[in-house]
C-alpha cells in the first residue's frame, strides 16, 4: 500500500499533497520512482492473523483469557442447546409427566459433551494447543470427518449440531 503523511491511499482515487495539488485517479500508474517523487512511500499489507486468537499479527491473545472467554461460551451454547427441552423438565416438576428417554439421553449428552469440552479448554497450556480445539479434522481428500473439539457437541436427533 502506498502512503502519503502516514494515510493509506487507494489505488482509482485522487489525493491532495500537502501544497493542495490534485492528483489523479491513476496515480497507481506511475512508476515507483515518480510515486517516491511525490513523498510517497510503500508500505507492505499487515500479515493476515486470526483475531480470534491474536490482537495482531505475532501478537497472540492471552491463553488464560481465552480459556475464560472459551469455557464461557461453551456453557453458553449447552444452555441454549438444553433450552428447547427444558419444558419437559417443568412439566414433570409440575404434573409429573414423563420426560420421553430420547429427551434425557439428549440432555445428558449435552451435558456430557460440555463437560469433555470444558475439559479440553482446561488442558491447554499453550496458544497453540488452544487454536487445535478449533481444528476440523479431515480425510487425505480434505473433506471434514468430524467436529473440531470446540464444537463436539451431540446430535438432537433431528440432524442438528452446533
Amino acid at each position: 500500500m502506498w502512503i502519503y503523511n502516514g494515510k493509506g491511499l487507494r489505488e482509482g482515487r485522487g489525493w491532495s499533497d500537502d501544497n493542495g495539488t490534485q492528483h489523479p485517479a491513476n496515480w497507481g500508474r506511475w512508476s515507483a520512482e515518480e510515486k517516491q517523487e511525490r513523498g510517497l512511500v510503500w508500505q507492505d499489507d499487515p500479515a493476515p492473523y486470526d483475531n480470534r486468537f491474536y490482537w495482531s499479527a505475532g501478537v497472540p491473545r492471552d491463553v488464560e483469557v481465552l480459556k475464560a472467554d472459551a469455557v464461557k461460551t461453551c456453557k453458553q451454547q449447552a444452555a441454549g442447546l438444553l433450552q428447547d427441552s427444558d419444558w419437559y423438565i417443568v412439566r414433570n416438576s409440575e404434573t409429573g409427566d414423563a420426560i420421553p428417554q430420547d429427551v434425557l439421553d439428549y440432555r445428558q449428552a449435552v451435558r456430557a459433551a460440555s463437560n469433555v469440552i470444558e475439559t479440553s479448554i482446561e488442558a491447554c497450556t499453550t496458544h497453540d494447543e488452544f487454536m487445535a480445539l478449533y481444528v476440523t479434522p479431515v480425510d487425505e481428500d480434505g473433506n471434514p470427518t468430524g467436529s473440531a473439539p470446540i464444537n463436539a457437541w451431540p446430535d438432537n436427533g433431528e440432524g442438528d449440531t452446533i
